[in-house]
């Protein structure tokens, strides 16, 4: 007996309400297994893989690459009959049968698996890989080696990636789905929130002497770098202690204050930019900061963010100072309603008390928020906390 399934587009996260289909790892007839992966989607905040509800054969495709879904969108059908194939075992999952003409039906570990999915690895992908364990299966060790090969292999511009029509003059690019996701997000915040911002100039002497002091031992440690990014992280959660409302999103005519601190850090990739979400700041220490965002900025550049890496921001920090800019005006992340940006370190003659003239390491700090929450001064006020906290002597 069968039954058709319906699979729709679920809600990926927090003020996730669509997404832009990536990539199909099935085709219209094929087998598939409970859990196993259907397609690939794009948000402005992360990729995601879809799985079937149930096992069967893929009947309908209803989505195609770079269609937008709204969240419950019919995405595919799936025939599910509980003779045609049985649910994969806890130690093996059987991968789609190979092309005719092939070796029949392989077998892949779930540590093979996850290996491939982590790294972009389709299931039809890995069943036509060449393998040298018995009887031509693919192993760990098949897998590791092509991964090596791929990252060895000269990689394109991602700006040429999908030239359509144009002249001998203009190129024209067509937007991927995670840029557009992005572009769709920056028009709503930007519109709808009258973006107001303020510098100050911070002087983190201190900060780097430290950083130079310990960066080998905690290094040796922890296996990461102690940086300037978790130190203001650090300092944002204690002065959200006095302005709260900084730390709040808007809904209708109601302001949402937050008593938890979840820090947002923009991190750049190939594609654009993800914000991977480091929670309950304000009960960490900058040790603790440091590891969460080295942890969560490697997996948002090897691509293994899970949905909920970058749910329930509270406010966003974005560091353009690696790139030698000293002074930055960002973008509000829809819905919270403010962004801490960080300018370039650089060495600046500063006076200090009694006329003293000393060389001094300084960073510039924007502060862009959402003027209907906020006023100036009570930006201003926390501006100068922030200022105060990283100019504290250090214990």
């Amino acid at each position: 007996m069968s039954e058709e399934i319906k699979v729709l587009l679920p809600k990926l996260g927090e003020s996730i309400h669509s997404a832009t289909i990536v990539q199909w790892f099935k085709k219209q007839g094929d087998k598939v297994h409970l859990d196993e992966p259907l397609l690939e989607v794009s948000t402005d905040k992360v990729n995601s893989e879809i799985p079937s509800p149930a096992a069967g054969v893929v009947k309908e495709i209803h989505a195609h690459p770079e269609q937008e879904l709204q969240v419950g969108d019919l995405i595919a059908v799936i025939a599910s009959t509980s003779a045609a194939q049985p649910t994969p075992s806890a130690h093996t999952v059987a991968a789609p049968a190979a092309e005719e003409g092939g070796a029949g039906r392989e077998f892949f570990s779930p540590a093979l698996l996850r290996l491939a999915r982590e790294n972009g690895i389709s299931v039809e992908a890995l069943s036509k890989m060449p393998g040298t364990g018995m009887g031509g299966r693919v192993t760990r060790r098949d897998l590791e080696a092509y991964l090596e090969n791929r990252s060895k292999a000269p990689k394109p511009c991602p700006l040429k990636a999908a030239p359509v029509a144009g002249t001998a003059d203009v190129e024209r690019l067509k937007m991927s789905g995670m840029r557009k996701a992005i572009a769709d997000n920056m028009v709503r915040s930007f519109y709808e929130a009258p973006h107001a911002t303020l510098v100050t100039e911070v002087d983190v002497t201190q900060i780097v002497k430290r950083i130079q002091q310990e960066k080998d031992a905690f290094f040796q440690k922890h296996g990461c770098k102690l940086t300037i990014t978790s130190f203001v992280a650090h300092a944002i959660a204690k002065a959200l202690q006095d302005f709260p409302l900084i730390n709040s999103s808007l809904e209708g005519d109601t302001i949402l204050v937050k008593r938890f601190v979840n820090i947002g850090i923009a991190v750049s990739v190939d594609n654009g930019l993800l914000v991977p979400v480091v929670k309950q700041c304000q009960s960490m220490e900058v040790e603790d900061l440091a590891k969460a965002i080295h942890t969560l900025s490697t997996k948002a550049r090897s691509g293994k963010l899970a949905p909920d890496d970058v749910n329930e921001g509270t406010i966003t920090l974005t560091n353009f100072g690696m790139s030698g800019v000293h002074i930055g005006v960002p973008i509000i992340r829809y819905p919270e309603v403010a962004i801490v940006g960080i300018g370039a370190l650089h060495k600046r003659v500063v006076p200090l008390e009694d006329d003293l003239l000393a060389v001094r390491s300084m960073i510039n700090i924007s502060l862009t928020f959402d003027h209907r929450v906020l006023d100036g001064m009570y930006g201003c006020g926390f501006l100068g906390a922030l200022k105060k906290h990283l100019e504290l002597p250090l214990s």
